[in-house]
Protein backbone atom coordinates (compact mmCIF):
# COMPACT_ATOMS: atom_id res chain seq x y z
CA UNK A 1 0.00 0.00 0.00
CA UNK A 2 1.37 3.29 -0.56
CA UNK A 3 1.66 6.41 1.00
CA UNK A 4 -0.75 8.15 -1.11
CA UNK A 5 -3.47 6.08 -0.53
CA UNK A 6 -2.77 5.21 3.11
CA UNK A 7 -3.18 9.41 3.98
CA UNK A 8 -6.00 8.99 1.69
CA UNK A 9 -7.85 6.19 4.07
CA UNK A 10 -6.59 8.28 7.40
CA UNK A 11 -7.81 11.38 5.72
CA UNK A 12 -11.43 9.71 4.81
CA UNK A 13 -11.68 8.19 8.33
CA UNK A 14 -11.25 11.59 10.07
CA UNK A 15 -13.85 13.05 8.11
CA UNK A 16 -16.38 10.44 9.25
CA UNK A 17 -15.39 10.62 12.45
CA UNK A 18 -15.51 14.72 12.64
CA UNK A 19 -19.30 13.90 10.80
CA UNK A 20 -20.29 11.35 13.77
CA UNK A 21 -18.24 14.09 16.24
CA UNK A 22 -20.43 16.98 14.67
CA UNK A 23 -23.77 15.15 14.87
CA UNK A 24 -23.18 14.45 18.76
CA UNK A 25 -22.05 17.85 19.33
CA UNK A 26 -25.54 19.11 17.79
CA UNK A 27 -27.80 16.47 19.82
CA UNK A 28 -25.60 17.07 22.90
CA UNK A 29 -24.07 20.67 23.20
CA UNK A 30 -26.10 22.79 25.94
CA UNK A 31 -25.95 25.69 23.51
CA UNK A 32 -26.52 26.06 20.22
CA UNK A 33 -23.83 28.69 20.24
CA UNK A 34 -21.17 25.64 21.62
CA UNK A 35 -22.79 23.45 19.12
CA UNK A 36 -22.28 25.17 16.09
CA UNK A 37 -19.02 26.13 16.93
CA UNK A 38 -17.79 22.14 17.88
CA UNK A 39 -19.53 21.74 13.88
CA UNK A 40 -17.38 24.28 12.01
CA UNK A 41 -14.12 23.44 14.39
CA UNK A 42 -14.46 19.13 13.15
CA UNK A 43 -14.93 20.00 9.83
CA UNK A 44 -12.63 22.36 8.86
CA UNK A 45 -9.62 21.04 11.08
CA UNK A 46 -10.88 17.33 12.25
CA UNK A 47 -7.12 16.41 12.65
CA UNK A 48 -6.73 18.90 15.62
CA UNK A 49 -10.43 19.09 16.73
CA UNK A 50 -11.21 15.71 17.32
CA UNK A 51 -9.32 15.17 20.11
CA UNK A 52 -9.85 18.59 21.80
CA UNK A 53 -13.55 17.33 21.14
CA UNK A 54 -12.86 14.31 23.21
CA UNK A 55 -11.11 16.15 25.92
CA UNK A 56 -13.49 19.66 26.07
CA UNK A 57 -16.19 18.79 23.97
CA UNK A 58 -19.20 19.55 27.22
CA UNK A 59 -23.00 18.35 27.66
CA UNK A 60 -24.59 17.30 30.61
CA UNK A 61 -22.66 15.50 32.74
CA UNK A 62 -24.32 11.60 32.94
CA UNK A 63 -22.09 10.31 35.36
CA UNK A 64 -22.98 12.50 37.73
CA UNK A 65 -26.58 12.64 36.80
CA UNK A 66 -26.27 8.45 37.68
CA UNK A 67 -24.66 9.65 40.86
CA UNK A 68 -27.19 12.00 41.64
CA UNK A 69 -29.69 9.23 41.18
CA UNK A 70 -28.75 6.99 43.50
CA UNK A 71 -28.45 9.60 46.40
CA UNK A 72 -31.48 11.07 46.22
CA UNK A 73 -32.23 10.01 50.11
CA UNK A 74 -29.53 12.78 50.31
CA UNK A 75 -32.23 15.60 49.43
CA UNK A 76 -34.85 13.53 50.52
CA UNK A 77 -32.80 13.85 54.18
CA UNK A 78 -32.86 17.86 53.77
CA UNK A 79 -35.99 18.29 51.85
CA UNK A 80 -38.33 19.15 55.23
CA UNK A 81 -35.91 22.29 56.66
CA UNK A 82 -38.77 25.02 54.12
CA UNK A 83 -41.05 23.87 56.41
CA UNK A 84 -39.13 23.53 59.69
CA UNK A 85 -37.53 26.99 58.59
CA UNK A 86 -40.24 28.72 56.61
CA UNK A 87 -38.67 31.96 55.18
CA UNK A 88 -39.05 35.06 56.82
CA UNK A 89 -40.00 37.38 54.25
CA UNK A 90 -42.00 40.98 53.98
CA UNK A 91 -43.58 42.37 51.05
CA UNK A 92 -41.08 44.21 48.64
CA UNK A 93 -38.04 41.13 48.99
CA UNK A 94 -36.70 39.50 46.63
CA UNK A 95 -38.81 36.44 45.51
CA UNK A 96 -36.57 33.37 46.53
CA UNK A 97 -38.81 31.06 44.33
CA UNK A 98 -36.92 30.82 41.04
CA UNK A 99 -33.46 30.58 43.31
CA UNK A 100 -35.41 27.59 45.12
CA UNK A 101 -36.29 26.01 41.73
CA UNK A 102 -32.94 25.88 40.41
CA UNK A 103 -31.65 24.98 43.90
CA UNK A 104 -34.22 21.98 44.41
CA UNK A 105 -33.96 23.65 48.11
CA UNK A 106 -36.51 25.60 50.02
CA UNK A 107 -35.32 29.20 51.53
CA UNK A 108 -35.12 28.70 54.90
CA UNK A 109 -35.10 30.90 58.12
CA UNK A 110 -33.22 30.61 60.76
CA UNK A 111 -29.98 31.64 59.18
CA UNK A 112 -26.28 33.54 60.02
CA UNK A 113 -23.48 34.61 58.40
CA UNK A 114 -20.75 36.36 58.54
CA UNK A 115 -18.09 38.21 55.77
CA UNK A 116 -14.38 36.90 55.73
CA UNK A 117 -13.25 39.34 53.34
CA UNK A 118 -9.41 38.20 53.40
CA UNK A 119 -6.96 34.92 53.62
CA UNK A 120 -6.10 36.26 56.70
CA UNK A 121 -9.91 36.20 58.10
CA UNK A 122 -10.70 33.10 56.27
CA UNK A 123 -7.90 31.13 57.44
CA UNK A 124 -8.32 31.86 60.60
CA UNK A 125 -11.95 31.14 61.21
CA UNK A 126 -11.41 27.88 59.05
CA UNK A 127 -8.87 26.79 61.75
CA UNK A 128 -10.62 27.63 64.63
CA UNK A 129 -13.52 25.56 63.47
CA UNK A 130 -11.15 22.64 62.67
CA UNK A 131 -9.68 23.09 66.03
CA UNK A 132 -13.31 22.93 67.55
CA UNK A 133 -14.29 19.72 65.86
CA UNK A 134 -16.36 17.58 67.95
CA UNK A 135 -17.56 15.12 65.97
CA UNK A 136 -17.15 15.28 61.92
CA UNK A 137 -15.35 17.76 59.36
CA UNK A 138 -16.49 17.76 55.56
CA UNK A 139 -13.56 19.61 53.83
CA UNK A 140 -13.32 20.51 49.92
CA UNK A 141 -11.11 22.38 47.99
CA UNK A 142 -10.52 22.80 44.18
CA UNK A 143 -7.16 23.82 44.68
CA UNK A 144 -4.42 22.54 47.76
CA UNK A 145 -1.11 23.42 47.13
CA UNK A 146 1.71 21.53 49.32
CA UNK A 147 2.95 25.12 50.78
CA UNK A 148 3.45 26.54 53.66
CA UNK A 149 -0.67 27.23 54.05
CA UNK A 150 -1.13 23.52 52.57
CA UNK A 151 0.90 22.35 55.14
CA UNK A 152 -1.03 24.02 57.94
CA UNK A 153 -4.04 23.15 56.59
CA UNK A 154 -3.24 19.14 56.40
CA UNK A 155 -1.32 19.55 60.23
CA UNK A 156 -5.10 21.39 61.53
CA UNK A 157 -6.93 18.12 60.03
CA UNK A 158 -4.63 15.53 61.15
CA UNK A 159 -4.83 17.09 64.70
CA UNK A 160 -8.30 17.12 64.11
CA UNK A 161 -8.54 13.31 63.39
CA UNK A 162 -5.68 12.53 66.22
CA UNK A 163 -8.83 13.35 68.91
CA UNK A 164 -11.27 11.03 67.04
CA UNK A 165 -13.03 13.63 64.89
CA UNK A 166 -14.00 11.44 61.20
CA UNK A 167 -12.70 13.88 58.74
CA UNK A 168 -13.26 13.41 54.84
CA UNK A 169 -11.88 15.53 52.31
CA UNK A 170 -12.19 16.10 48.39
CA UNK A 171 -10.30 17.78 46.19
CA UNK A 172 -10.17 18.67 42.24
CA UNK A 173 -8.01 15.87 40.15
CA UNK A 174 -7.51 19.09 37.61
CA UNK A 175 -7.24 21.90 40.17
CA UNK A 176 -4.96 20.02 42.47
CA UNK A 177 -2.97 18.08 39.57
CA UNK A 178 0.38 19.58 41.51
CA UNK A 179 -0.63 18.41 44.64
CA UNK A 180 1.82 15.81 45.85
CA UNK A 181 0.63 12.41 46.41
CA UNK A 182 2.76 12.65 49.87
CA UNK A 183 0.54 15.16 50.72
CA UNK A 184 -2.31 12.26 50.50
CA UNK A 185 -1.26 9.66 51.79
CA UNK A 186 0.16 11.94 55.15
CA UNK A 187 -2.85 12.46 55.59
CA UNK A 188 -4.26 8.83 55.07
CA UNK A 189 -2.51 7.87 57.21
CA UNK A 190 -3.86 9.84 59.88
CA UNK A 191 -7.03 8.56 59.30
CA UNK A 192 -8.27 10.70 57.35
CA UNK A 193 -10.68 9.83 54.29
CA UNK A 194 -9.36 11.10 51.13
CA UNK A 195 -10.02 9.75 47.64
CA UNK A 196 -7.56 9.03 45.45
CA UNK A 197 -6.49 10.25 42.33
CA UNK A 198 -7.01 6.61 40.26
CA UNK A 199 -10.82 6.61 41.85
CA UNK A 200 -11.41 10.59 40.73
CA UNK A 201 -10.49 9.69 37.62
CA UNK A 202 -12.57 6.23 36.99
CA UNK A 203 -15.63 8.55 37.99
CA UNK A 204 -15.18 11.32 35.85
CA UNK A 205 -13.85 9.69 33.11
CA UNK A 206 -10.20 10.41 32.02
CA UNK A 207 -11.21 12.18 29.18
CA UNK A 208 -13.97 14.28 30.67
CA UNK A 209 -11.27 16.59 32.06
CA UNK A 210 -12.88 19.65 30.74
CA UNK A 211 -15.59 19.62 33.81
CA UNK A 212 -14.10 20.49 37.54
CA UNK A 213 -15.27 20.45 40.57
CA UNK A 214 -14.64 24.35 41.75
CA UNK A 215 -16.40 24.29 45.36
CA UNK A 216 -14.99 25.14 48.28
CA UNK A 217 -16.59 24.07 51.53
CA UNK A 218 -16.00 23.35 54.90
CA UNK A 219 -18.49 22.23 57.58
CA UNK A 220 -18.00 21.37 60.77
CA UNK A 221 -20.28 19.03 62.94
CA UNK A 222 -23.38 19.65 60.74
CA UNK A 223 -22.88 23.42 62.80
CA UNK A 224 -20.82 25.45 61.37
CA UNK A 225 -20.41 26.18 57.02
CA UNK A 226 -17.97 28.48 55.06
CA UNK A 227 -18.14 28.18 51.25
CA UNK A 228 -16.87 30.91 48.89
CA UNK A 229 -13.84 31.72 46.62
CA UNK A 230 -10.48 31.11 48.41
CA UNK A 231 -8.56 28.11 47.81
CA UNK A 232 -6.08 26.14 50.02
CA UNK A 233 -2.74 28.27 48.81
CA UNK A 234 0.07 30.89 49.85
CA UNK A 235 -1.37 33.15 47.18
CA UNK A 236 -5.07 33.67 48.47
CA UNK A 237 -3.02 34.87 51.53
CA UNK A 238 -0.91 37.47 48.80
CA UNK A 239 1.88 35.91 49.54
CA UNK A 240 2.85 35.43 45.69
CA UNK A 241 4.83 38.10 44.65
CA UNK A 242 3.60 37.95 41.21
CA UNK A 243 -0.20 38.93 42.25
CA UNK A 244 0.85 40.81 45.33
CA UNK A 245 -2.66 41.47 47.42
CA UNK A 246 -5.36 38.69 46.87
CA UNK A 247 -8.57 40.12 46.99
CA UNK A 248 -11.22 37.26 47.85
CA UNK A 249 -14.13 36.53 50.14
CA UNK A 250 -15.33 33.31 51.96
CA UNK A 251 -18.67 33.41 53.99
CA UNK A 252 -18.98 32.03 57.16
CA UNK A 253 -22.83 30.01 57.71
CA UNK A 254 -24.88 29.32 60.51
CA UNK A 255 -28.07 27.33 60.67
CA UNK A 256 -30.59 25.47 58.15
CA UNK A 257 -28.35 26.13 55.55
CA UNK A 258 -25.34 24.55 56.79
CA UNK A 259 -27.67 21.05 56.33
CA UNK A 260 -28.00 22.43 53.02
CA UNK A 261 -24.69 22.98 52.16
CA UNK A 262 -24.42 19.26 53.55
CA UNK A 263 -26.27 18.32 50.87
CA UNK A 264 -24.16 19.50 48.19
CA UNK A 265 -21.33 18.06 49.55
CA UNK A 266 -23.12 14.69 50.19
CA UNK A 267 -23.76 14.71 46.53
CA UNK A 268 -20.02 15.11 45.54
CA UNK A 269 -19.10 12.30 48.20
CA UNK A 270 -21.20 9.66 46.84
CA UNK A 271 -19.50 10.56 43.44
CA UNK A 272 -16.72 10.55 44.59
CA UNK A 273 -16.39 7.47 47.01
CA UNK A 274 -19.88 5.78 46.49
CA UNK A 275 -20.31 6.59 50.08
CA UNK A 276 -23.94 7.83 50.89
CA UNK A 277 -23.50 10.12 53.92
CA UNK A 278 -26.71 10.54 56.28
CA UNK A 279 -26.60 8.77 59.37
CA UNK A 280 -22.84 9.86 60.18
CA UNK A 281 -23.92 13.50 59.88
CA UNK A 282 -25.76 15.94 62.06
CA UNK A 283 -29.14 16.98 59.65
CA UNK A 284 -30.96 18.90 62.81
CA UNK A 285 -29.75 22.34 63.02
CA UNK A 286 -30.55 25.06 65.26
CA UNK A 287 -31.94 28.18 64.55
CA UNK A 288 -29.47 31.10 64.50
CA UNK A 289 -30.70 34.16 66.54
CA UNK A 290 -30.17 36.56 63.49
CA UNK A 291 -33.00 34.72 61.72
CA UNK A 292 -32.00 35.45 58.34
CA UNK A 293 -33.57 33.85 54.90
CA UNK A 294 -31.60 32.41 52.69
CA UNK A 295 -30.66 29.02 50.62
CA UNK A 296 -27.65 27.42 49.23
CA UNK A 297 -27.32 26.85 45.25
CA UNK A 298 -25.48 24.31 44.19
CA UNK A 299 -24.89 24.37 40.43
CA UNK A 300 -23.19 21.95 37.72
CA UNK A 301 -23.08 20.47 34.38
CA UNK A 302 -25.79 17.24 35.47
CA UNK A 303 -28.34 20.45 36.45
CA UNK A 304 -31.54 19.62 34.28
CA UNK A 305 -31.44 23.52 33.62
CA UNK A 306 -29.01 26.11 32.95
CA UNK A 307 -28.20 26.49 36.97
CA UNK A 308 -25.51 29.23 36.77
CA UNK A 309 -27.34 31.21 33.58
CA UNK A 310 -30.44 31.14 35.55
CA UNK A 311 -29.22 32.54 38.88
CA UNK A 312 -27.85 35.24 37.54
CA UNK A 313 -30.47 36.38 35.32
CA UNK A 314 -33.14 36.07 38.46
CA UNK A 315 -30.30 38.31 40.02
CA UNK A 316 -31.07 40.63 37.14
CA UNK A 317 -34.50 40.93 36.63
CA UNK A 318 -34.88 40.65 40.65
CA UNK A 319 -32.95 44.04 40.58
CA UNK A 320 -34.83 47.24 40.71
CA UNK A 321 -32.70 49.56 41.86
CA UNK A 322 -28.82 48.10 41.63
CA UNK A 323 -27.28 44.70 40.83
CA UNK A 324 -23.46 45.00 41.68
CA UNK A 325 -21.31 41.80 40.45
CA UNK A 326 -18.05 41.05 41.46
CA UNK A 327 -16.46 38.71 39.56
CA UNK A 328 -12.65 38.01 38.22
CA UNK A 329 -14.04 36.81 35.06
CA UNK A 330 -16.22 38.24 32.84
CA UNK A 331 -17.56 36.26 29.64
CA UNK A 332 -21.48 36.15 30.29
CA UNK A 333 -23.14 34.57 27.56
CA UNK A 334 -25.31 36.47 25.46
CA UNK A 335 -28.37 35.87 27.41
CA UNK A 336 -26.68 37.22 31.08
CA UNK A 337 -24.81 39.75 28.41
CA UNK A 338 -28.59 40.91 27.09
CA UNK A 339 -30.19 41.05 30.50
CA UNK A 340 -27.39 43.37 31.81
CA UNK A 341 -27.90 45.62 28.98
CA UNK A 342 -31.65 45.67 29.83
CA UNK A 343 -31.37 46.41 33.24
CA UNK A 344 -29.42 49.20 32.68
CA UNK A 345 -31.41 50.76 29.91
CA UNK A 346 -34.42 50.69 32.64
CA UNK A 347 -32.33 52.99 34.78
CA UNK A 348 -30.88 50.34 37.46
CA UNK A 349 -27.44 50.44 38.76
CA UNK A 350 -25.51 48.27 37.16
CA UNK A 351 -21.62 47.74 38.29
CA UNK A 352 -19.11 45.07 37.21
CA UNK A 353 -16.21 44.60 39.11
CA UNK A 354 -13.16 42.69 37.47
CA UNK A 355 -9.19 42.72 38.39
CA UNK A 356 -7.27 44.90 36.22
CA UNK A 357 -4.23 42.29 36.78
CA UNK A 358 -4.02 39.10 34.48
CA UNK A 359 -4.16 35.22 35.68
CA UNK A 360 -5.65 33.65 32.83
CA UNK A 361 -4.38 36.06 29.53
CA UNK A 362 -7.31 34.42 27.06
CA UNK A 363 -11.17 35.42 29.75
CA UNK A 364 -9.05 38.22 30.98
CA UNK A 365 -8.91 39.15 27.11
CA UNK A 366 -12.63 38.30 25.99
CA UNK A 367 -14.03 40.34 28.87
CA UNK A 368 -12.25 43.36 26.61
CA UNK A 369 -14.80 42.24 23.74
CA UNK A 370 -17.94 43.04 25.25
CA UNK A 371 -16.98 46.08 27.76
CA UNK A 372 -18.00 48.38 24.77
CA UNK A 373 -21.49 47.11 24.38
CA UNK A 374 -22.33 46.56 28.04
CA UNK A 375 -21.12 50.21 28.78
CA UNK A 376 -23.01 51.66 25.44
CA UNK A 377 -26.05 50.64 27.50
CA UNK A 378 -25.15 52.25 30.52
CA UNK A 379 -23.30 49.49 32.77
CA UNK A 380 -20.33 50.43 34.42
CA UNK A 381 -17.63 48.50 34.47
CA UNK A 382 -15.02 49.00 37.02
CA UNK A 383 -11.43 47.45 37.54
CA UNK A 384 -9.66 46.49 40.45
CA UNK A 385 -5.94 47.71 40.65
CA UNK A 386 -5.12 46.71 44.45
CA UNK A 387 -3.76 43.40 43.37
CA UNK A 388 -6.07 40.68 42.21
CA UNK A 389 -9.13 40.49 42.81
CA UNK A 390 -10.93 36.86 42.63
CA UNK A 391 -13.92 37.17 45.26
CA UNK A 392 -17.39 36.10 43.69
CA UNK A 393 -20.46 38.17 44.72
CA UNK A 394 -23.79 39.80 43.90
CA UNK A 395 -25.71 42.01 45.28
CA UNK A 396 -29.65 43.33 44.30
CA UNK A 397 -30.99 46.71 45.98
CA UNK A 398 -30.51 46.48 49.68
CA UNK A 399 -32.50 42.79 49.78
CA UNK A 400 -30.33 40.13 48.55
CA UNK A 401 -26.81 39.23 48.72
CA UNK A 402 -25.01 36.20 47.01
CA UNK A 403 -21.19 34.98 47.73
CA UNK A 404 -19.28 31.92 46.46
CA UNK A 405 -17.63 30.09 43.87
CA UNK A 406 -19.51 30.80 41.03
CA UNK A 407 -17.70 33.29 38.09
CA UNK A 408 -19.18 35.23 35.45
CA UNK A 409 -18.20 32.99 32.98
CA UNK A 410 -19.72 30.33 30.62
CA UNK A 411 -17.32 27.61 32.50
CA UNK A 412 -18.96 28.54 35.53
CA UNK A 413 -22.48 28.46 33.98
CA UNK A 414 -21.51 25.11 32.20
CA UNK A 415 -18.65 23.27 32.79
CA UNK A 416 -17.94 23.94 37.07
CA UNK A 417 -19.77 22.49 40.11
CA UNK A 418 -20.11 25.64 42.17
CA UNK A 419 -21.95 26.72 45.11
CA UNK A 420 -23.60 29.86 46.16
CA UNK A 421 -24.96 31.29 49.57
CA UNK A 422 -27.47 33.22 48.85
CA UNK A 423 -29.68 35.51 51.51
CA UNK A 424 -32.41 37.59 50.92
CA UNK A 425 -32.02 39.88 54.18
CA UNK A 426 -31.39 43.57 54.19
CA UNK A 427 -28.18 42.87 56.79
CA UNK A 428 -26.50 40.46 54.85
CA UNK A 429 -27.34 43.00 51.79
CA UNK A 430 -25.78 45.71 53.97
CA UNK A 431 -22.50 43.90 54.61
CA UNK A 432 -22.02 43.27 51.06
CA UNK A 433 -22.18 46.57 50.32
CA UNK A 434 -19.88 47.88 52.72
CA UNK A 435 -17.14 45.45 51.10
CA UNK A 436 -17.74 46.65 47.46
CA UNK A 437 -17.81 50.33 48.40
CA UNK A 438 -14.63 49.46 49.76
CA UNK A 439 -13.17 47.09 47.10
CA UNK A 440 -14.59 50.20 44.65
CA UNK A 441 -12.10 52.73 46.14
CA UNK A 442 -9.65 50.56 44.84
CA UNK A 443 -10.97 50.50 41.31
CA UNK A 444 -11.12 52.80 38.42
CA UNK A 445 -14.22 53.32 36.34
CA UNK A 446 -13.38 51.89 32.74
CA UNK A 447 -13.42 54.87 30.08
CA UNK A 448 -11.70 53.72 27.20
CA UNK A 449 -13.41 51.92 23.99
CA UNK A 450 -11.51 48.91 22.71
CA UNK A 451 -10.46 51.10 19.72
CA UNK A 452 -8.68 53.16 22.61
CA UNK A 453 -6.70 50.06 24.26
CA UNK A 454 -3.00 48.91 23.43
CA UNK A 455 -2.63 46.46 20.09
CA UNK A 456 -2.38 43.27 22.01
CA UNK A 457 -6.32 44.33 23.78
CA UNK A 458 -7.93 45.58 20.66
CA UNK A 459 -6.59 42.51 18.46
CA UNK A 460 -6.87 40.12 21.08
CA UNK A 461 -9.98 40.44 22.85
CA UNK A 462 -12.21 39.55 19.66
CA UNK A 463 -10.09 36.85 18.81
CA UNK A 464 -10.32 35.54 22.69
CA UNK A 465 -14.02 35.90 22.79
CA UNK A 466 -14.12 32.93 19.94
CA UNK A 467 -13.27 30.35 22.64
CA UNK A 468 -15.98 31.72 25.30
CA UNK A 469 -17.82 28.53 25.18
CA UNK A 470 -15.21 26.93 26.94
CA UNK A 471 -13.04 29.91 29.00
Amino acid sequence: MNIALILSTIATLLFFAAIVASWRAIQKSRTPQGAVGWVVFLMSAPHVALLSYLFLGHHRYRNYLVSRRETGRVIEAASEFAQRFPPGLSRGDVDPRPFEKLAALGATSGNDMTLLVDGDETFAALFEAINGAQNYILAQFYIIHDDDIGKAFAEHLIAAADRGVKVRLIYDAVGSHSLPEAYLENLREAGITVPSRRSLNHRSGRLQMNYRNHRKTLIVDGIHGFTGGLNVGDEYLGRDPAFGNWRDTFIWLRGPMVSQLQVAYAEDWHWATGEVLIKPLHWDPARAEADMTGLILPAGPADDMETGTLFFLSAIVAAKERIWVSSPYFVPDIDVLSALKQAALRGVDVKIMVPDMIDHTLPWLAAFAVFDECRAAGVEIWRYHDGFLHQKAVLVDDRMAAVGSMNMDNRSFRLNFETMAVLFDKRAAQAVETMLLRDLERAVLLEKTLDQQPPKIRYGAPVARLFAPIL
